[in-house]
């Protein structure tokens, strides 16, 4: 890697960062990240996503206990959350008299890419600016609530949030965390799956000292079979039934 491109320094330094300095991001700041996630590629430039500038305290608040207690997002100076928008050109379609298919499952998934396009585009313009981040998975649960507390009609989803601050001292020196081998991840044309001695190897130095089998039931429970993991399954089920001609 060349060490003097930023853009990949910048790709290879970049983790997730949950404490951040009492100091607010500016205008200015703000609106670099807002035009460098517009400038991200997306499908026939259809930019099938909203994005909701939460500003309100009380909102940010809300969205600390519903997204799983979790109080630095509502200390966060920038909260955006990224919604896959099918709604909107929809309602332009029937705006010129066209007949348009009601959005399905494929539409969606489209836009979700778009989304996720665009939020990351979001995270390394913020990271060239020395604003840290965090994704917000949880932003997918609650549906029901969700969808009344941020006005959600059928055919938008709430795919993903991110929080963006001037990261700790403390933050600024913590490690980032290993990745998996590349050779682990990338397969050559088709998909390779992993025998029990592949996933044992694969796995060998994310176990923290512990024994796979002890590490990776433990991993299991804490992530998988969590409750929020079968919220966030149940929660996406429900936004999932516009687009699967139902209504929830």
């Amino acid at each position: 890697m060349d060490a003097q491109n930023q853009v990949m320094q910048g790709l290879f330094a970049r983790k997730s960062v949950r404490a951040y300095e009492k100091k607010p991001i500016s205008p200015e700041m703000k609106q670099a990240i807002l035009q460098a996630m517009m400038a991200a590629p997306t499908a026939g430039n259809q930019q099938l996503y909203t994005v909701l500038d939460i500003t309100d305290q009380a909102l940010k608040d809300h969205l600390a206990v519903t997204c799983d207690n979790q109080p630095f997002i509502a200390k966060a100076p920038l909260v955006l959350v990224f919604l896959a928008d099918c709604q909107k050109w929809r309602d332009a379609f029937l705006e010129a008299g066209a007949d348009p298919r009601a959005p399905g499952v494929g539409d969606l998934m489209l836009a979700v890419t778009d989304c996720c396009i665009a939020a990351q585009n979001a995270v390394v313009a913020a990271e060239s600016l020395g604003i840290r981040s965090c994704y917000i998975g949880d932003i997918m649960e609650r549906c029901e609530e969700h969808r009344q507390l941020l006005g959600l009609p059928d055919y938008v989803f709430p795919a993903a949030m991110l929080v963006f601050g001037y990261p700790t001292e403390q933050q600024r020196q913590r490690a980032k965390p290993d990745r998996c081998d590349l050779a682990d991840i990338v397969h050559e044309n088709r998909y390779r799956k992993f025998s029990g001695a592949d996933l044992r190897r694969m796995f060998r130095g994310r176990t923290e000292g512990r024994g796979y089998d002890d590490w990776m039931a433990a991993f299991c429970q804490r992530k998988f079979n969590s409750d929020f993991s079968r919220e966030m399954t149940r929660s996406v089920a429900a936004y999932l039934k516009a687009f699967e001609g139902q209504r929830s």
